[in-house]
Order: C-alpha cells, then sequence, then structure tokens
C-alpha cells in the first residue's frame, strides 16, 4: 500500500478517478484484438501495403478531426464530447471490423476511428483539468498500467484462435469489443462531471460557430510557438507516435510471417511486454519521474526501446533461439514503450497553457497525426520489401529522439531541473 501508484490509485477523487476506474474496459475489449489485427487483415486478402495504407489513411483522419477537436471539445464540453465520440470512433468501427469482407471494410473503419482525436482531446482534458499538476505524471502511469491490464486476458484470444481459426475468432472479438466499449462510454459519462474550465469555455463558445472558433487558432499557434517546452513536447510525442504505431502495426506481421510464430502464440507475447511494462510502471518508473527530472528518463526511455527493436531485427528466422531473443526484445520494449508513452502525454500536459488546453492540445494533436500519419505507408512498402525494415526504421527515429533530448537540456538547463515547476 506504500506503492507512489496505489496511493496515488486510491487518492484519486472526481473526474480522474471516473476515467482512470473505467480505463480498465479498454484492455478488455479492444487490446484484445489488437495482437491480431494486421494478421487478421492478411487472413481476409490484404497485402502488406495496404495494410500500412489503411494505418496512413486512419493517421491522416486524425489529423483532420485533432484540428476540429478544440473548439468541438470548447463547444459541447468535455463530458458529453467524450461520450459522442467516443461511440462513433470505437463502438460504430467494432461492427465494421466484426463483418468486414475486404479492403474497403477496413478503409470506412479507419475513417470513422479517425475521429478518436476528439475524444483524445476531450478525455485528457476531463483527466487532467481538475487533477494536482504535480500529480499528472503518475495519473498517466495508472491510465497505461490500466491498459495493460489486458495482457492477463491474452489467453482467451489464444483459446478462441485455436479453437475456431483466426478470422471467426476475431469476429467474436469485435463484437465484444463493442459491447464493452459501450459500456465504458455509458459508464464514464454518469461517473464524471463537467470540470471547472469545461464550464468556462461553455460560457465562453456559447452562441459561437465551430467554424468561427477554427478561426482562433492564430493566436494558439503563437501560444505553442513561444513555449520551448511545448515545442519540445510535441517533438517528443510525434517520435513516439510514429514508432508505435509502426510496432503496432507490423509486429504482429515480422512474428508470423518472418518469424513463423503459430497464431495461437501471437497474443503471448504482447502479453509479456504487457506484464512488463506494469512491472516497469509500479517499480521503477515512479521512482525516476518522482522529482521532476524527466531528461534521464527519457534517454533511458529512447535508448530501452531502440535495443529491443535492434534484437527483433536480429532475430533469426528459425530455431529455438528466435523464441528467447523475442522475449529478450521485449523485456526492452516493455520499458521502452511504457516509459515513453507516460513520460510524452506528461510532457504535452504539464507545457500546456491551462486556459487554452483544448484547444492547444488540438493544435499539437494535428501537427504530431500530421508527422506521424505518412509512417503507416512508409512502413508497409518497407515491409514488402523485408519484414526487417520497419523496424530498422524505428531504431533511426529512436535514435533520433536521444539526440534531440540531449539538444534540448543542453540549451534549456534550467527545465530539467524540475518539469513540474514550469509553465512552458
Amino acid at each position: 500500500m506504500n506503492n507512489i501508484l496505489v496511493k496515488t490509485m486510491l487518492d484519486l477523487r472526481g473526474n480522474p478517478r471516473a476515467c482512470v476506474y473505467t480505463e480498465p474496459m479498454w484492455g478488455l475489449s479492444m487490446n484484445l484484438c489488437l495482437p491480431y489485427a494486421s494478421v487478421y487483415m492478411l487472413a481476409i486478402g490484404l497485402r502488406d501495403v495496404e495494410v500500412g495504407f489503411i494505418a496512413s489513411v486512419y493517421m491522416f483522419t486524425q489529423v483532420i478531426f485533432a484540428f476540429l477537436s478544440g473548439p468541438i471539445t470548447d463547444k459541447l464540453g468535455r463530458r458529453k464530447t467524450t461520450a459522442i465520440f467516443d461511440f462513433i470512433a470505437w463502438s460504430i468501427p467494432c461492427l465494421i471490423w466484426m463483418r468486414a469482407e475486404g479492403f474497403w471494410f477496413f478503409l470506412v473503419a479507419a475513417l470513422f476511428n479517425g475521429t478518436m482525436k476528439v475524444t483524445t482531446n476531450s478525455w485528457d482534458c476531463l483527466l487532467v483539468e481538475d487533477a494536482e499538476k504535480s500529480q499528472i505524471t503518475r495519473i498517466y502511469s495508472l491510465v497505461v498500467v490500466c491498459g495493460q491490464l489486458s495482457a492477463l486476458f491474452a489467453p482467451v484470444s489464444s483459446i478462441l484462435v485455436s479453437r475456431l481459426t483466426l478470422v471467426p475468432a476475431i469476429r467474436i472479438l469485435y463484437l465484444n469489443a463493442f459491447f464493452v466499449m459501450t459500456a465504458k462510454e455509458v459508464i464514464l459519462y454518469l461517473c464524471s462531471r463537467e470540470t471547472r474550465t469545461g464550464k468556462v469555455r461553455l460560457e465562453e463558445t456559447r452562441g459561437k460557430s465551430i467554424a468561427s472558433l477554427c478561426g482562433g487558432y492564430g493566436g494558439v499557434l503563437k501560444i505553442i510557438g513561444k513555449s520551448k517546452g511545448t515545442v519540445f513536447s510535441l517533438g517528443i510525442t510525434a517520435l513516439v507516435g510514429a514508432v508505435q504505431m509502426i510496432n503496432t502495426t507490423f509486429w504482429q506481421v515480422i512474428a508470423s510471417k518472418k518469424l513463423l510464430v503459430p497464431d495461437i502464440l501471437l497474443p503471448f507475447f504482447p502479453m509479456l511486454r504487457s506484464i512488463l511494462a506494469l512491472v516497469f510502471l509500479f517499480s521503477v518508473i515512479p521512482h525516476l519521474t518522482v522529482k521532476g527530472r524527466l531528461r534521464f528518463p527519457l534517454i533511458l526511455g529512447f535508448a530501452s526501446y531502440l535495443l529491443g527493436q535492434a534484437v527483433l531485427v536480429a532475430t533469426p528466422a528459425q530455431g529455438p533461439l528466435r523464441y528467447v531473443l523475442l522475449c529478450t526484445s521485449l523485456v526492452f520494449d516493455g520499458y521502452g514503450s511504457g516509459s515513453l508513452v507516460v513520460l510524452a502525454e506528461s510532457l504535452v500536459a504539464l507545457h500546456v497553457n491551462a486556459a487554452e488546453r483544448a484547444r492547444v492540445m488540438a493544435i499539437q494533436h494535428m501537427i504530431i497525426m500530421f508527422v506521424t500519419s505518412p509512417f503507416g505507408w512508409i512502413g508497409g512498402l518497407l515491409s514488402q520489401v523485408s519484414r526487417n525494415l520497419p523496424f530498422v526504421l524505428n531504431i533511426g527515429i529512436l535514435f533520433s529522439g536521444i539526440i534531440i533530448t540531449l539538444l534540448y537540456y543542453k540549451q534549456n538547463t534550467e527545465i530539467g531541473v524540475n518539469e513540474h515547476e514550469q509553465e512552458g
């Protein structure tokens, strides 16, 4: 009970508690499908480049809705926006994925799914606007922990696939995701309240159209440009987003098609990564960030993730050694991905202008999605040539993250003292 994250979880109240406590339902729904998502597309007849193209369309759609997310969140309120767009972005696509029979089904689902950038913005505001600033990093750690809890249910996916074969099993999992995600949306709406900042913005935007609110983005861009911390957090989040997209989209492909891992075993490797991430999130990561110094944790996260990707690329296609190396790569991936997701989200939240959080984060999300959207298509082209190449690209991106972090903190040494005391 003395663990930092456990104490934070028990002390949560109001909207942070509603957001964090309902988050495990994400793991009981979508995360049961994700280990098979790309392989499911291939099984239905899509090619690698089509899988990558759909990932890029999904990201490009997010660019558009990231731009609109600030005005929508201010106009409708954080709570209502989250409920409406969670249904559009997750419940509806789950039904499409369940019935998918070819490329166009996945393309339409990607267009719906891309609207999730609206609820990403509104949910983030709902999560942190009424929270203490010193708690933000640990709150995001709890969110990641909740998302990783799906690891405990990975055998469900494996059993279904072994009994029913891949395609029928994944259809059932998507149907389950529809019901669980819809229930999550309803529970969160009933257990949350509009934030203090949200109430202010509702009054300020009353009678104004979404188009007129979008016209005020010029001032928001100036706010972002004047904050070195905000620009840095944008860069880090974009790099992490690109790596995560490539890893999520093509890890199943390299494991199944190059390393010849049987379909029934595929969920167990992400399960191992999730369990390791949970261990690191409860033990190592909170102690590294407890004083607010994020330079060393960032460098360590990038380096660990890079090493994990390098081991994956070096894993031979045959022999028992491939399982040993695959598990080794996941150890480094587990720490790297777990820490970088927490740190990237925390950097954005810590440096954002509080009074204009929704619109500033909308622009930030739009820029991040615009930068990362081509990487799905690029990864697909590279995977057509060699299953290793998307991960070689990841190694380059992660190395650039280390360089950017070192340069930023060298030029802004005072920010390295305590991130939580900075206003951007």
